[in-house]
């Protein structure tokens, strides 16, 4: 496979997990946080940093809109629901877990 074929596909890879992610609203961030180690503002900063490292300037809200497909405010409104206590707890025992 050559270098374009392989950027091809990681392109449609991503565009493909953006998709699902947008079908999907209902899975939270600190669910996909706990279980995989990353979540949608992830994505974005990690979207952010490859547009930087070709020289050009993306701040983090216009990468967060080409992630969630609309700006963070409107989808944090729409779709984000409050974390439970069993939630903040797994991300806080995550979180402070040194392995």
């Amino acid at each position: 496979m050559n270098d374009q074929t392989q950027v091809e596909i990681e392109a449609q890879a991503f565009r493909r997990l953006l998709a699902h992610l947008d079908e999907h609203k209902a899975v939270q961030n600190i669910d996909l946080m706990n279980l995989a180690g990353f979540c949608r503002n992830c994505l974005s900063k990690w979207y952010r940093s490859a547009a930087e490292d070709k020289g050009i300037s993306l701040d983090y809200e216009a990468a967060r809109e080409r992630i969630y497909g609309m700006p963070y405010a409107d989808w944090k409104a729409l779709y984000q629901t409050p974390a439970s206590a069993d939630q903040s707890a797994a991300y806080d025992a995550k979180a402070n877990d040194p392995t």
